[in-house]
């Protein structure tokens, strides 16, 4: 299996896909020159049209984990799971083990820590076998202007893609590809 590289920009000027591009704008003029909006500032009607993309977390206390308080719907059908309610670290060590699970909440606790926008991007081949590209945006919400409270997580692939490697690995016993054929 080819492994793609995954990149990460700190303070992205935009992104490619454009719900990320929508969120990251929308955030950006709800800032209004503040380091990062509040909660309250980030209304769910106006993010409608993109929504089946948004993830919103709570930090927890230390900015150790982060719980996930709204998954999209698209997140969800990416992922083959609801982790609605769950840590990132029990969702990720539930499904990808321990190790896959801390290098996702790094990502959560970068953003916390540093008060910074995240974009990252790439295959999630180092997932499992058929996970499409992606490209994923962090923005961090302030309830007192200071310290992170919550993320605004937006995370999208290619949808048309995704359904067809998940159709292709149904016919194929839960497999992308067909097994190689039996020596004789």
């Amino acid at each position: 299996m080819e492994q793609s590289q995954t990149i990460v920009e700190v303070a992205p000027a935009h992104c490619a896909r454009p719900p990320n591009e929508f969120l990251r704008a929308y955030w950006e003029s709800k800032r209004a020159g503040r380091a990062m909006p509040r909660r309250s500032d980030i209304s769910p009607s106006q993010l409608k049209e993109h929504l089946g993309w948004v993830m919103m977390l709570d930090v927890m206390p230390g900015a150790k984990d982060f719980r996930y308080r709204l998954i999209g719907t698209l997140v969800t059908e990416y992922f083959s799971a609801d982790a609605t309610g769950k840590t990132v670290m029990e969702a990720f060590t539930e499904t990808q083990g321990i190790e896959t699970a801390k290098a996702i909440n790094y990502l959560f606790h970068r953003v916390t820590k540093e008060k910074i926008v995240m974009r990252v991007t790439g295959a999630a081949n180092w997932l499992d076998v058929g996970m499409e590209e992606f490209e994923s945006v962090y923005l961090p919400l302030s309830d007192d202007g200071e310290t992170v409270s919550h993320i605004l997580h937006a995370f999208v692939c290619d949808r048309e893609k995704m359904l067809m490697a998940r159709q292709i690995a149904r016919m194929n016993g839960g497999k992308l590809v067909p097994p190689p054929p039996k020596a004789a």
